[in-house]
């Protein structure tokens, strides 16, 4: 126990050290006593409560966040960032995280495959991204492209990243979706578009984006076939897509033909990535990266607070039984 004077000197250190923004140094040479001493002191004014600091920013509540989703959902990593009041925004903040995450990520891991999605947010993703030289990496798309030109098109989003980073680049030359299951399966079996999807699965990082269903989704505008309706995809439960395939609230591919018509590396093996990147956000993605947290196809969530935490929720959240259910419950048909 510090004795009334001792807690007065105490206070006294802490206030001019906190308060007045006194070195160390100078504290001792007024009080007359050692740096060593005062040190101390502040040691103990944090350890016995006499000082309790608060983090004033929006960023601690994100910090937060990211911790419980790393532990609750099983993630590498996470990155929170505030929402902005502009919707907007989003995919522009979003980018420009994600591209610092990218970044760093090079800069301390040994990458020879980086594959590549598509979307505002990746395209942001790589305008964020440092230079560098990286002449033993290929950078791929990991799914076919548009057929007429777009600026977010999945050749222009791979091309962009290898050249920023002196890159190998390799595309996989094709359209999004084939015009039925059996081409698809015609035009995989081909040496070079087997020897593309080895290459994708092989990749050691994955930096992909989430779209959902609505008119913002560049997917539902540009890319999906005109013999698919919509309202196909959302009678059968699908509330997202990665990689060209729909899934559905619990993050499982909804068994609707056009999944099977998707020259892209199929969800189920996404598994077998080491660490993918998943950088949505928005509150139009609220299911859909509820449903990729649920179903664990990411490893490292780059996501806005207020879209994260109620996808945190909704993915936590059991779902009531039908009627069904509870009926075999209860011993009824």
């Amino acid at each position: 126990m510090l004795k009334t004077d001792d807690n007065a000197l105490e206070t006294r250190v802490a206030w001019l050290y906190f308060m007045e923004g006194m070195t160390q140094a100078d504290i001792a040479e007024k009080l007359g006593m050692t740096r060593l001493r005062v040190n101390r002191m502040l040691v103990e004014a944090r350890t016995s409560g006499l000082i309790s600091i608060t983090l004033n920013s929006r960023f601690a509540t994100c910090v937060e966040l990211e911790q419980i989703l790393i532990r609750e959902h099983g993630l590498k990593d996470a990155v929170i960032i505030p929402t902005p009041d502009d919707a907007n925004l989003v995919p522009v903040l979003l980018g420009q995280a994600a591209g610092e995450y990218l970044s760093n990520f090079l800069d301390t891991n040994h990458v020879k495959g980086l594959g590549l999605g598509w979307g505002a947010t990746l395209r942001e993703t790589i305008r964020n991204t440092r230079p560098g030289r990286y002449p033993e990496l290929c950078v791929n798309s990991m799914m076919g492209g548009l057929t007429h030109g777009l600026e977010l098109n999945t050749f222009e989003t791979a091309s962009s990243l290898a050249n920023l980073l002196n890159a190998e680049c390799q595309y996989l030359a094709a359209p999004i979706y084939a015009g039925s299951p059996a081409s698809r399966d015609i035009i995989l079996s081909q040496d070079v578009f087997r020897e593309a999807f080895e290459r994708i699965s092989a990749n050691d990082v994955a930096v992909l984006s989430i779209g959902d269903l609505s008119l913002r989704s560049l997917l539902i505008r540009y890319g999906l076939p005109r013999d698919v309706p919509v309202e196909e995809l959302l009678a059968l439960g699908a509330v997202g897509d990665i990689l060209g395939q729909f899934y559905d609230h619990e993050g499982r591919v909804i068994d609707h033909p056009l999944n099977l018509r998707a020259i892209a590396l199929p969800l189920t093996e996404l598994s077998r990535i080491p660490t993918v990147i998943l950088a949505s956000g928005g509150h139009n993605k609220i299911p859909a990266i509820a449903a990729a947290l649920k179903a664990r196809l990411a490893s490292v969530i780059i996501c806005d607070e207020n879209t994260a935490r109620t996808a945190r929720d909704l993915a936590l959240a059991k779902e009531a039984p039908s009627k069904s259910q509870t009926g075999m419950r209860n011993g009824r048909p």
